[in-house]
């Protein structure tokens, strides 16, 4: 592990950057025209779900007809059900990034030397606009990404998407309590209205915060993730690692500002105002010059990093948290299978909204993305191909949608990620038997007791 950086290290480091401290050239800069930031495939769960499916942003309507969806082994299909778990969309940032950010500019206004254009701009057109009182709250373009996805979806899935189906309530909504996610799915539904030219939906959705908010419910994770510093010691160490001391650095010396001006706290509040910017008002802002490709895959890193050890692999409780979620998919999966060998399905829909933190530990439960190395602070240089990438996987309004089919063949069962089709784990075909998905997962479907992971241990009496 790097607990520290040797003298070694640090000499080096400001070797390299003396040697570019008057000449760096940014490759944001270098696209100071363009609307998006050269970076902007590295924002993690701050990211902008075009910059997933890159048609989207010549056609935001356009359906992903170019991926084989349910093509291959399965004749005479017909769509039977679909569950959508889905991510709020585009936010604010939280009061905590938000004070991070002021402290930020601050600092560049009160302290930063360079007389660069961008750096001007900065001090004499940009203002703090952002806001204690918004913490997190739903953004336009937040409502816009699942109006969006809901016509979609609606064109994806036309028989189970329907106004038929919207009527006859074989339709659910179910979100998280934060206001976030009730403005998305309500955004979602005002998609459906748009399309269907229709005025009412009946009941709008219902609050469980045991299914998309299950992580504030399991107290093992609370107590041994949540409010454990220890947790995440492979963050701190890698905030403390030569990688980011080199972006520190080089960012200390595009505002000519000292050294020890710049934390890590600080760099990542750039990082986040070029995201949030990006997001929120589609600019390519002038805060994303003080960072290029290579800093950015740092700062990708340390949120991959933070993900992993808190949502994801790092700790089994992480996964186990997500039982009742896991067992609620598979319940509806399997009401639907029961239910065709009569000819009709009572849920044809079932939307699902919730946070990066809901879809994170279930699919790490069901084993997608995990790489044969962990992610730890030591091993960014050998990481870079890695699949827990959350910039691909959870962006705003990232979706994991399964789609049990009725084929010749049997039931058949296809899981999409963001709208494009993926394996599961261990399975080769794109679209197995519903069975062999069931035995996949049989241990988990006998056991994964939510009640049972989450209880704390008793103290011997």
């Amino acid at each position: 592990m790097t607990t520290a950086l040797s003298k070694q290290s640090l000499l080096f480091i400001t070797f390299s950057l003396a040697l570019t401290r008057f000449s760096y050239c940014s490759v944001a800069n270098a696209n100071v025209n363009s609307n998006i930031p050269a970076i902007a495939n590295h924002f993690g769960t701050k990211g902008r779900y075009e910059e997933v499916n890159r048609y989207l942003i010549n056609d935001i309507l356009s359906v992903n007809k170019n991926k084989s969806i349910l093509k291959p082994g399965c004749t005479n299909s017909t769509a039977i059900h679909v569950t959508a778990i889905i991510r709020h969309g585009t936010r604010y940032p939280s009061t905590k990034n938000i004070k991070m950010m002021q402290r930020l500019y601050d600092l560049v206004l009160n302290e930063a030397m360079n007389t660069d254009k961008w750096l001007k701009d900065i001090k004499t057109k940009w203002e703090m606009w952002y806001t204690d009182d918004m913490d997190g709250k739903l953004v336009e373009k937040g409502r816009d990404d699942h109006r969006h996805l809901a016509v979609r979806l609606a064109t994806l899935f036309p028989s189970l998407i329907s106004e038929e189906n919207l009527r006859a309530h074989r339709i659910r909504f179910i979100t998280s309590s934060k206001h976030r996610c009730v403005d998305s799915i309500v955004a979602f539904q005002e998609g459906l209205l748009n399309l269907w030219n229709v005025t009412e939906v009946g009941p709008s959705h219902k609050i469980n915060d045991e299914l998309m908010r299950f992580f504030d419910q399991c107290q093992k994770f609370v107590e041994d993730v949540e409010n454990n510093q220890t947790a995440l010691e492979e963050v701190h160490l890698f905030k403390a690692s030569a990688e980011m001391k080199r972006v520190q650095m080089k960012m200390a010396d595009q505002l000519q500002v000292p050294y020890d001006r710049i934390t890590p706290d600080l760099v990542e509040a750039a990082f986040f105002l070029c995201s949030y910017e990006f997001a929120i008002k589609s600019l390519n802002s002038a805060w994303c010059n003080l960072f290029d490709e290579p800093d950015a895959q740092v700062l990708e890193y340390k949120n991959d990093l933070k993900q992993y050890w808190k949502r994801g692999y790092g700790h089994d409780i992480n996964r186990k948290s997500s039982c009742n979620l896991f067992h609620d998919l598979f319940n509806r999966l399997d009401q639907a299978a029961r239910e065709i060998r009569f000819g009709h399905v009572s849920e044809a829909v079932t939307i699902q909204v919730g946070h990066a933190e809901t879809l994170l530990p279930l699919l790490a439960l069901m084993g997608f993305f995990r790489d044969e190395t962990a992610l730890t602070a030591d091993n960014f240089d050998v990481q870079n191909g890695r699949t827990f990438r959350t910039s691909r996987i959870v962006p705003y309004a990232a979706n994991l949608l399964f789609v049990l089919y009725d084929c010749s063949e049997g039931l058949r069962l296809q899981f999409l990620l963001n709208e494009t089709p993926q394996n599961f784990p261990d399975i080769m075909h794109q679209a197995p038997l519903y069975d062999t998905v069931r035995e996949t997962y049989r241990e988990l479907l006998h056991g994964c007791n939510f009640e049972k992971e989450c209880e704390l241990p008793r103290p011997n009496s």
